[in-house]
């Protein structure tokens, strides 16, 4: 069974079967994309259960000649439909099955032209899991960029009063930084080369099922002596390939060997630096992250479940399986600067939201310090840091929609999110109290909850890497007490003391049903991983012992 295939397909059909059916049966809209969900979420959990991490690489790998085109001199251009997945990217599609069912429960607040909303939600959904499987980069950049659209709309649609802003000033930050990844891409297009399928062009081998790895040798030694008609170079997308520094074409662009200078800098590092660009306004990273709030602040709330829960973490995985891997040098080069960065995430985006009457924006902020933990640990090229990274990118992705919710509760309620007008709802609001609190101080690092163990080791990671100073992991600490600030000084202003509000109290009722039933798993989810971080750890373990092997 392509059971990614399946992934990636179930909810775009899903879409299309929305935009098939009759106004008459508008109640099933919202039922409809509530089973798909839960149905994503089996078939995600199944693959987490069937999943062999002690083996190297990708696993259920699906691979299917897509485009195959003769350029002449240029060679040959071939583009696959290949997915798979590995240690990295099994944990963001179990996260992104989660997110989009809780979101999808969350959508139900949704009362204006509903088959249109579900219909692009779900074809998101499909999109987002498209990214996350692909094994080829041209087919992942296909998926990335059509990833835009229905997110543009589900914001620019029933989004706030400035929806239209936010929703454009997302739409063009994410495409700017896409043209810097194209870039890029052409640029390895021109350079690597597929050696299995060079080997059937030059007539090596005559059947697919004869390609060894002593005939990819072969075909690699051949293209490193330039024995080998540039007209018959088979160039691939394939990211594997990509990885290998053999596969590259000596005298190209992007080879090791070649030495090329674009403006006085290695062509190697420039195409990093591009790609690490493209990446970082996905993330986001401060100083790109300016559209962030904005698309917070106005988007509904399940949108904003979705936005943290799952998009941020596109960025992070870009990080890893595009510009990391293929650019190691560059990764090295640039590891002081890129900790650096993180660090100011860190530290800005706490103070910004230390600074915040609504709620809304707080949170946003606060996803952008947290997501700073994700660029340090990364930065640090140490296998605690990288494991790190990659726990934090999935630890975020739980407890960033849960904060989103519990914001989305009050909203619901009095379209009101400025904390000034909220005072003592613990009275009033028990449950909802206790489960705000589950999030913030899981949120800000409290042991026992996931928050706060990919915080740790990404700190660890950092102190033990060699290319980060010691200041900065103090500073990163520091950031961890401000988000204690911010987050604490919220719970008391909104919940604790004597009973007040703008609000009458019979407008705050405590949480109904269907809020508990989103709301409980991912506390309950944070605590789990939180005890028993391991169950993360030894998803991603192997593939971090792999990555660590691109530096040495």
């Amino acid at each position: 069974m392509p059971i990614l295939t399946t992934l990636i397909f179930l909810p775009i059909l899903g879409s299309l079967l929305l935009l098939a059916l009759p106004q008459a049966l508008r109640a099933t809209y919202r039922w409809i994309t509530v089973v798909l969900c839960v149905l994503h979420l089996v078939l995600s959990s199944w693959i987490w259960h069937t999943f062999d991490p002690q083996l190297v690489g990708h696993q259920f790998i699906e691979n299917t000649d897509w485009i195959t085109m003769a350029l002449g001199q240029f060679g040959i251009v071939s583009i696959d439909y290949s997915l798979g997945v590995d240690g990295l990217s099994l944990p963001m599609v179990w996260l992104t099955s989660l997110v989009m069912l809780v979101g999808a429960v969350s959508s139900f607040e949704i009362k204006t032209n509903e088959k249109a909303y579900y219909a692009l939600y779900l074809l998101l959904m499909g999109t987002v899991v498209g990214c996350f499987v692909a094994l080829d980069l041209f087919l992942f950049f296909l998926f990335f960029e059509f990833m835009l659209l229905p997110m543009y709309f589900l914001i620019g649609l029933w989004g706030g009063p400035r929806r239209e802003y936010a929703s454009l000033k997302f739409f063009i930050y994410t495409l700017a930084g896409s043209v810097f990844i194209l870039l890029v891409m052409i640029g390895l297009y021109l350079s690597v080369i597929d050696p299995a399928e060079t080997g059937l062009s030059i007539g090596l081998v005559s059947n697919p099922s004869e390609i060894t790895q002593d005939v990819v040798a072969q075909v690699q030694t051949m293209i490193a002596r330039q024995q080998i008609d540039p007209a018959q170079l088979v160039h691939t997308f394939e990211i594997p390939y990509l990885n290998d520094g053999r596969n590259f074409v000596p005298e190209s662009l992007l080879s090791t060997l070649a030495g090329h200078e674009i403006f006085g800098l290695s062509a190697r590092l420039v195409a990093f630096l591009l790609l690490f660009i493209g990446f970082a306004v996905k993330l986001p990273m401060v100083p790109l992250h300016t559209w962030l709030p904005d698309a917070h602040v106005e988007a509904p709330t399940p949108i904003s479940v979705v936005l943290a829960g799952i998009l941020l973490k596109i960025g992070g995985y870009g990080f890893f399986r595009i510009a990391y891997e293929i650019f190691p040098d560059g990764a090295i080069y640039f590891a002081s600067w890129i900790a650096g960065l993180g660090v100011l995430s860190i530290v800005y985006g706490a103070f910004n939201a230390l600074s915040q009457k609504d709620m809304k924006r707080l949170i946003a902020y606060s996803s952008v310090s947290h997501m700073g933990f994700v660029l340090l640990g990364l930065a640090a090229l140490t296998p605690e840091g990288a494991n790190a990274a990659i726990y934090q990118l999935f630890s975020h992705g739980i407890l960033s929609p849960m904060l989103f919710l519990v914001v989305g509760v009050v909203y619901a309620r009095t379209h009101d999110r400025n904390i000034d007008h909220y005072q003592g709802l613990a009275l009033s609001m028990p449950a909802y109290t206790g489960l705000t609190a589950i999030a913030f101080f899981a949120s800000l690092g409290l042991p026992g909850f996931s928050g706060f163990v990919g915080e740790f080791f990404s700190l660890l990671g950092a102190f033990n890497s060699i290319y980060i100073p010691v200041w900065m992991v103090v500073l990163a600490g520091f950031g961890l007490i401000l988000g204690a600030g911010y987050f604490l000084w919220t719970f008391q202003r909104v919940f604790l003391g004597k009973r007040w509000s703008l609000y009458e109290e019979s407008l705050l009722p405590d949480l109904n049903f269907r809020e508990k039933i989103m709301l409980v798993p991912l506390a309950l989810l944070s605590l789990f991983f939180g005890i028993l971080p391991g169950t993360v750890f030894s998803i991603t373990e192997g593939y971090v012992m792999e990555f660590m092997k691109h530096f040495g």
